[in-house]
């Protein structure tokens, strides 16, 4: 049975061309395969020539822009500013630009004495030199003071707070103190915009900050008396408030912290292209009453008033988003937004360059005369004792590139220990530092995870953790913690010890001198900074460090004991531990949760040589 059926020959295909050569040389051969009866010419000045090169810078073309399309998803081979910044963003590494330089700033003033009491200055005339003092640096940098400094301010037991300077030249009795109080100043001007907002609704409204290099928004406000607050997400609809703690323990925890609702708020985000700063708010009407977590689609149904028929319609997805849930966004109004804008490594000042006051803000709480306010304004001066620190360029390209790693492992929750910790070490400071945490599993709930925290005081001594401190942080840990976790905060048990030990000294050395080299070690390896909570004692690293030792030809007695209470005049930790039952094949064991410390080092190390 004859067929008509004809087949069509096979064609060569390959998709490993990736240049014009390539792509021309396997044209050549499909044409001469397939067409070598009607084009037998394809020297470059022939017709069959052109109709290669055409097709294959095509090719060539089109290849190209398909690698750069393909390179361009990948934050590595990514070469457009655009598209850097996009991938950026979605691995959450924030673009910022210019850092400032913080410096602790020394604030002197001269006062009048009391006529009751010369040793105190007159209460009425302490200033308050306010947030927003402006200073300089002999290289022409302005610092400006973050927080008031109140020179009337007292300890709780009613000390003032500021330090007291007698004049040299004003003898036994002056007329006039000098007084010293420090405050944080941060390098960079700082300004105010107004954005005029329209009657018009606009969700996830965006307004552009004029100045470059903006390194901190202030506040955002409007004129009708909202503060808008600052988020990492339009989702975050609660932040975090600090308020002057009042209480026993002010000395130690300067704030308290509080959490508060933040329907009016914003994120910020920095262009690298631009270098400019745009704000974006969130997408709800405040003259609206929306108690929903997401619209009702229901509500977005249509009215037939009576209409027995009815086409078809469409809704707007968009209107979904139209919740108080992302925030509110401004509608007639005027948006306020003061800012800090400038920064770099040049603005790290040496001690002692910030010596001028271009703009000084004080304010008196009582009646004083004009001319005692001259007289403490015009003796106002500043000098910043240590050097001014943390001021750096803006990042470079392959840093923000390095940052994604770190930033796809990091997570706004607590999820591992390693979570935890990381969290409790976050906390700012004016709420309580933590000098060390420890974690432990409860054994009585797996559900419950006991924290042990320990703080030092100003001697760097150990010592409980006070209650505001406790409470700042679970109200700062509770906020990323998973719904069925539970934190148990604790305080870690502080076991002070001391070290006893008797050596063999060489006859060629002085014995007092050995003792000392060896105590000076064994207080090198106690030192504060080396231990951490549950960290074990190893017994033959301290006896290594004594038989090492110059001039020891062997090591007679070794003891570690444990000191409570008050001995010889001196204040030990509560906690008892018995180191013999708690040392097990040369280590040393503290109680679960607890830390090693060795309190007084010139009075806890007794070595004797002999």
């Amino acid at each position: 049975m004859a067929s008509d059926t004809k087949f069509k020959k096979d064609q060569l295909r390959s998709y490993l061309n990736r240049d014009f050569d390539s792509f021309r040389a396997s044209l050549l051969q499909y044409a001469r395969t397939f067409f070598s009866d009607q084009i037998s010419d394809f020297s470059e000045a022939s017709v069959g020539g052109l109709l290669l090169d055409m097709n294959a810078y095509a090719l060539d073309v089109m290849s190209y822009y398909l690698d750069h399309q393909f390179n361009e998803l990948d934050i590595a081979t990514a070469v457009e500013d655009k598209n850097i910044e996009r991938l950026l963003r979605s691995a959450g590494v924030p673009i910022r630009g210019a850092s400032p330089a913080v410096a602790n700033v020394d604030f002197y003033i001269k006062v009048p004495t009391s006529t009751n009491d010369t040793s105190l200055p007159v209460h009425n005339y302490l200033p308050v030199i306010r947030e927003g003092t402006v200073v300089q640096s002999s290289t022409g940098t302005s610092f400006t003071l973050t927080d008031n400094i109140d020179f009337a301010e007292t300890y709780p037991d009613g000390t003032y707070l500021f330090q007291q300077i007698t004049p040299s030249n004003e003898g036994s009795s002056p007329r006039n103190y000098i007084l010293k109080r420090t405050g944080i100043c941060v390098s960079g001007g700082t300004f105010i915009e107004s954005f005029p907002i329209s009657r018009e609704f606009v969700p996830f409204r965006k307004i552009s900050l004029s100045r470059p290099n903006i390194t901190e928004i202030i506040y955002v406000n409007d004129s009708d008396g909202n503060e808008y607050h600052e988020v990492s997400s339009l989702v975050q609809n609660t932040v975090f408030k600090r308020v002057t703690n009042t209480g026993y323990d002010a000395d130690e925890v300067l704030d308290n912290l509080e959490i508060i609702p933040a329907p009016y708020r914003y994120v910020s985000s920095n262009s690298r292209i631009t270098e400019k700063t745009t704000i974006t708010f969130g997408s709800g009407r405040a003259d609206t009453l929306d108690d929903d977590i997401i619209p009702d689609p229901s509500e977005l149904s249509l009215p037939l008033y009576g209409k027995k028929t009815f086409s078809r319609f469409s809704i707007d997805p968009n209107n979904l988003l139209m919740t108080q849930t992302l925030g509110i966004s401004p509608v007639n109004t005027t948006v306020r937004v003061k800012y800090r804008a400038g920064g770099g490594i040049s603005h790290n000042t040496s001690p002692g360059g910030i010596n001028a006051i271009s703009t000084l803000l004080t304010t008196f709480k009582g009646s004083v005369p004009g001319s005692i306010v001259t007289s403490i304004r015009s003796s106002a001066d500043v000098k910043n004792p240590r050097s001014a620190s943390g001021g750096e360029n803006a990042p470079s390209l392959e840093q923000l590139k390095r940052l994604i790693v770190s930033a796809r492992n990091s997570q706004s929750r607590i999820v591992t220990r390693e979570d935890l910790l990381a969290h409790v070490y976050m906390m700012p400071s004016r709420f309580g530092r933590v000098f060390r945490a420890g974690i432990r599993s409860n054994s009585n709930n797996p559900l419950s995870t006991q924290l042990f925290i320990v703080s030092r005081g100003s001697s760097g001594i150990l010592k409980p953790s006070s209650d505001a401190l406790k409470d700042n942080l679970a109200l700062f840990l509770n906020q990323n913690r998973l719904i069925s976790d539970a934190i148990d905060i604790l305080d870690s048990p502080v076991v002070n010890i001391g070290v006893k030990y008797s050596v063999v000294v060489n006859m060629t050395s002085n014995k007092n001198t050995v003792i000392q080299i060896i105590n000076s070690k064994i207080k090198k390896y106690f030192g504060g900074l080396n231990f951490q909570i549950d960290q074990p004692i190893f017994l033959s690293e301290i006896q290594n460090v004594i038989i090492n030792s110059n001039g020891v030809v062997s090591l007679a007695e070794f003891e570690i004991i444990n000191l409570t209470g008050v001995v010889s005049g001196l204040v030990y930790s509560s906690v008892s531990h018995d180191t013999e039952v708690a040392t097990f094949k040369g280590i040393l064991s503290p109680p679960p949760g607890g830390i090693f410390e060795m309190r007084y080092p010139t009075d806890d190390i007794i070595g004797v040589g002999e």
